[in-house]
């Protein structure tokens, strides 16, 4: 071979040799795509999905006891029977001014006779003439929660002044409303519990079976030198990916579900079917509190599947060092 056709390396200078040189770029340790590696993803994004969603429910239904609640608690009414000895007019305006001398309220409300109508229209229809029947009317006294006045001694002077009034404090509706907002929440929250708890189990036993089919891979890193953090950190990094997609897909897919809803109640007010779904479920809207539970779950579904993780990569290390200590088991494993 001819002496000029050999290219002399040792006469270019160094930095032209350096970019000449070409690295391959190195693959991940673990294959970033596989078919348990999907399924687990599948998997993590149901249970995010309906853990999400369950919070969102547990949520609706305390706020709107709570609103329920509030609500009640602010007003009493106060009930006049009309009576045909009885000026109507005079006594409404008789109760309110003496209800509103008490030390708790804060203001009145007679209900007159148009709004009297509107209240009996889906039971009694339209057109109604009060003067037919012998309808009760009503005065609204709003009073402090804080502060509420002496029911008993409004109810007296009432009864003493107009015979044919009734105090209601409501009372017995606000501790059944309680009692029944505190035993939904209790269901909530134990169905809750149950969705999270088989959403742990399935991510645990999800993402072992992904581990079990690499475990090769951990055997043959493990073979070569590498030590039991390095593969366990490797694996972590990769279904820490894996399920920070799974459980943003599902909690994005549960948020949506209820800013559509809400959209769609906000769009729709005042038409029969939404003004019975919000006497029944309330607001469809969870607030800021609501979204940020969901984005929790989504961290504790990472987190719990990142360790899951590790501890398997480490025990099938572990399993791995005892087969390689006990040489009756290597010849059993080799063969």
């Amino acid at each position: 071979m001819n002496e000029n056709s050999v290219p002399r390396r040792e006469s270019e200078p160094p930095q032209q040799r350096r970019a000449e040189m070409r690295v391959r770029p190195t693959g991940p340790i673990v294959p970033s795509a596989n078919v348990s590696g999907h399924a687990l993803m599948c998997v993590i994004a149901i249970m995010s999905f309906l853990a999400c969603l369950t919070l969102g429910g547990v949520s609706m239904v305390r706020a709107t006891a709570q609103s329920w609640q509030s609500q009640i608690s602010r007003e009493i009414t106060i009930q006049i029977k009309p009576d045909d000895n009885l000026d109507m007019e005079k006594a409404l305006a008789d109760a309110q001014d003496l209800a509103l001398t008490f030390s708790g309220t804060t203001g009145g409300k007679i209900i007159d006779r148009a709004a009297t109508a509107r209240l009996l229209e889906p039971w009694l229809g339209e057109g109604l003439d009060l003067d037919e029947l012998p309808v009760p009317r009503l005065v609204v006294i709003t009073i402090d929660e804080n502060n509420p006045p002496d029911f008993a001694a409004m109810r007296a002077a009432l009864t003493e002044i107009i015979p044919q009034a009734f105090l209601d404090d409501h009372r017995t509706w606000v501790d059944r409303l309680v009692a029944m907002a505190n035993t939904t929440a209790m269901i909530g929250s134990g169905v809750l519990a149950l969705v999270f708890s088989a959403m742990v189990l399935t991510v645990v036993f999800a993402t072992r079976g992904a581990l079990s089919g690499n475990r090769h891979i951990v055997e043959v890193l493990h073979f070569v030198g590498a030590e039991a953090g390095f593969v366990a950190s490797e694996f972590q990094k990769h279904f820490l990916r894996i399920s920070l997609k799974g459980a943003g897909a599902g909690g994005l897919l549960a948020a949506l579900s209820f800013a559509a809803a809400s959209f769609w109640q906000s769009q729709t007010l005042a038409t029969p079917e939404t003004d019975q779904a919000t006497a029944l479920f309330g607001r469809f809207a969870i607030g800021y509190t609501g979204y940020l539970g969901i984005f929790a779950i989504i961290i504790v579904i990472a987190l719990l599947t990142t360790l899951t993780a590790r501890l398997t990569v480490m025990r099938t290390i572990y399993e791995i060092d005892l087969i390689r200590s006990d040489p009756g088991r290597t010849d059993t494993y080799q063969s």
